[in-house]
């Protein structure tokens, strides 16, 4: 399908753009710092295709050159947060052996706490959030870790609508002519 074609579906709102992916990841972790008056916060989407967590946000500490690093699915507390599909509070990293430094300190940010919740869409993870190092030392109660859960499940609401559009962009731009036709309409 041509740009000419593509330009009016996507300006009349049918597909989203990557910068509104990106601008909803962003503004997920600016908020998420915000309300935990955190020092960090991050999102990780999970790369199916090369089982690698992904930043694809951060806000705050270690945000200039993160972007885009891959780290192995299983790495550190995003991994376990990844796979055990549960939230994870730790107020003292350093004496987590789920906590992975290395990995931390090739960031170039080391944080002393972490809240990690999953990005749930259905039955799939689609990634992790984690707030980091909260203002004043502040542990995580049942009321914070209950607003992290809701938190985090919009954004995955608004994250596989986004996985929804990409997937709808790719079959509009590869699709034949019927499939054009049904995407103008």
């Amino acid at each position: 399908m041509s740009d000419d074609t593509m330009g009016p579906i996507a300006a009349a709102g049918l597909l989203p753009t990557e910068e509104q992916h990106r601008a909803l990841l962003q503004s997920v972790v600016d908020t998420a710092r915000a309300i935990f008056r955190a020092r960090a916060a991050s999102v990780f989407l999970h790369d199916a295709a090369s089982d690698a967590l992904v930043f694809e946000a951060v806000s705050g500490e270690g945000q200039r050159d993160l972007i885009g690093t891959r780290l192995p699915s299983s790495t550190g507390i995003a991994g376990f947060v990844l796979v055990t599909r549960q939230l994870l509070v730790v107020d003292d990293l350093s004496s987590d052996p789920r906590f992975a430094r290395t990995a931390a300190e090739a960031t170039g940010y080391v944080p002393s706490a972490i809240a990690s919740v999953p990005l749930l869409a259905d039955d799939r993870v689609l990634g992790v959030l984690s707030v980091l190092d909260r203002a004043g030392d502040r542990p995580f109660g049942v009321e914070e870790t209950d607003l992290l859960t809701l938190f985090a499940r919009q954004a995955a609401i608004g994250l596989d609508l986004l996985a929804s559009g990409r997937r709808a962009r790719r079959i509009v731009e590869t699709g034949d002519d019927r499939v054009a036709v049904v995407a103008r309409l």
